[in-house]
């Protein structure tokens, strides 16, 4: 079953929690936070404070990504803003079987995210560790980018790799997710859609959330 994941750095922040309650009663699953920090991508967001009102304010799980420099630090105060996943990025980790070790520590799923140019081969060691993969799509920092056709082959690669080893990971994508784009990213094994503009700029949130779950394939 595809899920779907609106985030939030798309949204209205002037009524925001009025925006969380839409896609919440419009079929959404996770709600995906992005936190960037300057550094490790060319963009500022927000931090746990935001998290923990943005908790408040649904009953959907929270999907946080740390795209942050030295995110261990921040991990456990994430864990208490109310993330249920988190996720770190490959690139930004020195000892990352260590960082995801502790995230099993603190009761949450644990992700990994691949920025468009770091190869599947690097998370292979580690992904016995992983509930959830995020293949990025586009380059991280802004939202409303492009979708980057040649990652496919990566989400292809994840999938097989799963199946081999029998391993119940989920893939999620982010960046450029439409109802055009979401067909190729499932064919090639996308389990969790990330979408910022597609259904926060759209009139109807309920209608493209259920386009992205019940998109049909080529076969």
């Amino acid at each position: 079953m595809i899920k779907v994941a609106p985030s939030i750095l798309s949204a209205d922040f002037r009524n925001i929690e009025k925006e969380l309650k839409k896609v919440e009663s419009s079929g959404a699953d996770l709600i995906h936070l992005d936190v960037m920090d300057g550094h490790f991508v060319p963009n500022i967001t927000f931090g746990p404070m935001i998290v923990r009102d943005i908790n408040r304010s649904t009953e959907l799980p929270l999907d946080v990504h740390l795209m942050i420099e030295n995110p261990d630090s921040y991990l456990e105060v994430f864990v208490q803003a109310g993330a249920d996943y988190l996720t770190v990025s490959i690139e930004a980790c020195r000892h990352l079987h260590r960082t995801l070790s502790r995230i099993r520590e603190l009761n949450v799923k644990v992700g990994c995210a691949l920025n468009p140019a770091t190869p599947f081969e690097l998370v292979k060691p580690v992904m016995k560790k992983l509930d959830l993969l995020l293949i990025m799509t586009v380059n991280p920092g802004f939202g409303g980018q492009k979708f980057i056709p040649e990652i496919l082959p990566k989400i292809k690669e994840a999938k097989e790799f799963i199946i081999k080893n029998d391993l119940k990971t989920e893939i999620e994508v982010d960046g450029g997710i439409n109802p055009k784009t979401a067909q190729s990213v499932i064919q090639n094994g996308a389990t969790v859609l990330v979408a910022g503009d597609a259904i926060f700029k759209s009139r109807d949130y309920k209608e493209v959330i259920r386009e992205l779950k019940e998109m049909k394939l080529d076969r």
